[in-house]
């Protein structure tokens, strides 16, 4: 294989792709985060300490040699060649990586609940065409596949036996007895702020009970 053939290759893999758009995505970001902190926080936070802008906070170490002290501004400490610690700089810098953090987190945290949610779609409903979840989770290694694949391509079971599924995969346990304390309450549905899937603890459990009975 070429050289060109194998750069192709590697350039086109699934996770690099991703990785890609991963790291685009969170360079736009971080500069959203820094302009939200130096044009629309800090300014009104230097006002109310008696400063117009919070990156003008700084320590003088050295005086400069073009200009004596002292310096209105950064800017006019770095033109005259003083030497300063610039705190007000490192706590916007600090400011802008919590936001970042904090927004991270908030993706992570819906993306976590969504991809839980993947693990009982085997059992959703019928829906109309086009209208069903686009993946679903394997119960028995939780690798995520298509919602329409029938056999788990990365342990191999068999995804379409769904009464073994809830006996035999801890995931089907789990839901069982799920099924089980919402049947107890009244509830009707088990995922009742996800339309995608619908899961009616009825269903579940005579789903189970049958593969038993058999």
């Amino acid at each position: 294989m070429g050289f060109i053939q194998e750069f192709k290759k590697f350039a086109m893999r699934g996770n690099l792709m991703d990785m890609a758009v991963g790291f685009t995505v969170g360079a736009a970001f971080s500069t959203i985060a820094k302009s939200l902190v130096d044009n629309v926080i800090m300014p009104p936070v230097g006002l109310a300490i008696g400063k117009a802008d919070f990156s003008d906070f700084f320590i003088l170490l050295k005086a400069g040699a073009k200009v004596a002290p002292p310096y209105a501004t950064l800017e006019k400490a770095q033109a005259a060649g003083a030497v300063t610690l610039n705190y007000g700089l490192f706590v916007n810098s600090i400011l802008a990586f919590l936001l970042v953090a904090l927004a991270m987190f908030v993706i992570i945290r819906v993306f976590n609940k969504l991809d839980k949610s993947l693990e009982h779609s085997f059992l959703a409903e019928p829906v109309e065409e086009g209208k069903e979840p686009e993946n679903k989770k394997c119960p028995f290694c939780i690798s995520t596949v298509p919602f329409k694949a029938v056999r788990c391509a990365f342990c191999t079971s068999d995804l379409s036996d769904e009464q073994k599924i809830l006996n035999e995969s801890k995931v089907g346990q789990e839901l069982v007895a799920r099924a089980q304390a919402a049947q107890a309450e009244g509830k009707t549905d088990l995922h009742p702020r996800d339309k995608d899937i619908t899961l009616a603890p009825e269903v579940v459990l005579a789903k189970a009970d049958a593969r038993k009975s058999a």
